[in-house]
């Protein structure tokens, strides 16, 4: 196996094909309830992910090992990491991209289930589809609030990561979402809210 990614909660590793996603202990919880979190956290997980590829493209489920090591086995989605490549396709393929997103978002979020770290990060682009990964912060509400705050994490995304493109790459995120949406009034109604939330801290970050 070959580790490719670490994060907080979890070791990625790639081995013949498949990634293996496996939730690290942490020594300064009880291990109790360090082994029940992780068991919690890596059947939550599952279940979205089971959920979420009927509905949008994301790496299909092998196997999964909840009870014993906390571990995720699934599709190895060899393609470009959108963080890394989206400043690099064409202008065509990019409305082609952030259309997909703005769909799949919005298909997403119809069956009530939040990302929870919506950006480019977490997006892979392949053979002419756009795959969401990593619901590790993942879950299921039909709160207008979660969803608004998804959209606001792949604004700012853009914002931050892709600035040259960014209102063009944002304006067709919000276009094709509105389209597949059912309640996209209210989510845009939110998002503006949590946006003047985002700008009144960043204010007040820079007085101090």
């Amino acid at each position: 196996m070959k580790l490719i990614d670490e994060g907080a909660e979890a070791k990625i590793y790639l081995d013949n094909n498949l990634i293996i996603k496996k939730r690290i202990p942490k020594t300064y919880r009880i291990k109790v309830i360090d082994d029940c979190l992780r068991k919690t956290r890596t059947r939550k997980e599952l279940r979205i992910l089971i959920k979420a590829s009927n509905i949008i493209n994301v790496p299909k489920v092998h196997f999964s090992s909840s009870e014993k090591d906390f571990k995720i086995v699934m599709e190895f989605i060899d393609g470009k990491k959108l963080a890394e490549h989206l400043d690099n396709f064409s202008d065509k393929e990019r409305t082609h991209i952030c259309h997909e997103i703005g769909k799949q978002t919005a298909l997403m979020h119809n069956s009530n289930i939040i990302h929870g770290d919506l950006t480019t990060s977490n997006m892979i682009s392949k053979e002419n589809k756009i795959f969401f990964i990593d619901f590790g912060l993942g879950f299921i509400s039909d709160k207008i609030e979660d969803k608004a705050v998804d959209l606001h994490l792949i604004e700012q995304a853009l914002q931050s990561k892709h600035y040259t493109h960014f209102q063009s790459s944002f304006n067709e995120v919000i276009d094709t979402y509105k389209k597949y949406s059912n309640k996209n009034k209210e989510i845009f109604d939110r998002l503006d809210k949590v946006n003047e939330r985002g700008r009144y801290k960043n204010k007040n970050r820079l007085k101090k």
